[in-house]
């Protein structure tokens, strides 16, 4: 009961701090990102183009090695021991932007630590945040939950990812994305509702094992699907559930959901995975 009381009042509380937010017709927009090999930094100048934004990098103190097996084994050590590394201080006067696009690689399933240190010094009450990411696999609703957390006080809107191996197909998407999302004026591509998932079929399974063939993080077998007609292709959901490893005969076996695009003419590709 005690603990559902403070439940309440925090929500109380919150719900007052956007309540009281100001309300403008005129909205200024700041996309504010973290690149380390500069995927993510492609997509922040490609939104911070299409909309006439300001941009701004955040940029590490002690900046990241650029390897990746040095990169991820410095980041699971801070991890290890609570460590978030320092940044450079922002220079653009978040004040005056009521809409800001954060952007980021994901690692470990959530935003890169530069960005843990940004939402600690900032205070981004009342703002509204997209948030746009770059990953290997997927990551974007599980840091997305993450941001509503640590950002309890803002609005977090609807988000984009895409796979770094994907990223010539990024600015058909931005436009879309932005065009939908209300940014951009222009016809856009409503999708209908994934339908109800099936066991797949022989050809279905075929679609899935080309998708993934060759990413080392996906080792699984398609059980279900559903698709929905895309205006040049059509986009899979499928139901997946990891198989045993010769390697890792220790990893625990779970599902996942993958999303696989075939473009009219082309090879099937996996857009994310959500586990």
């Amino acid at each position: 009961m005690k603990r559902m009381k403070l439940m309440l009042t925090f929500a109380a509380v919150a719900m007052m701090a956007v309540s009281c937010c100001p309300k403008k017709e005129t909205q200024k927009i700041l996309v504010l990102y973290y690149s380390l090999t500069g995927n993510t930094k492609t997509v922040a100048e490609e939104i911070a183009n299409r909309l006439g934004a300001d941009i701004e990098e955040i940029v590490c103190v002690n900046p990241y090695d650029t390897n990746f097996q040095a990169c991820i084994q410095r980041c699971m050590q801070e991890r290890e021991q609570g460590v978030i590394p320092d940044i450079q201080p922002i220079k653009s006067d978040l004040s005056q932007y009521d809409i800001i696009f954060i952007g980021y690689p994901v690692w470990f399933g959530t935003y890169a630590p530069p960005i843990d240190k940004f939402l600690l010094n900032e205070d981004l009450s009342c703002k509204k945040i997209v948030p746009f990411c770059t990953f290997g696999s997927g990551g974007l609703e599980s840091s997305i939950a993450d941001l509503k957390d640590d950002e309890p006080y803002a609005e977090i809107l609807p988000g984009y990812g895409v796979r770094a191996a994907r990223l010539e197909a990024m600015p058909q998407e931005i436009d879309q994305f932005l065009k939908a999302s209300g940014f951009v004026e222009g016809e856009y591509t409503k999708l209908e509702d994934f339908p109800k998932q099936h066991e797949v079929l022989v050809e279905e399974a075929d679609i899935f094992d080309a998708a993934v063939d060759g990413y080392p993080m996906i080792h699984a077998q398609a059980m279900t699907v559903a698709s929905r007609a895309l205006p040049n292709g059509t986009e899979y959901l499928f139901t997946a559930e990891d198989l045993p490893r010769e390697d890792k005969p220790d990893m625990s076996v779970g599902k996942m959901q993958v999303y696989v695009t075939v473009i009219d003419g082309q090879a099937p590709v996996f857009t994310k995975v959500i586990r």
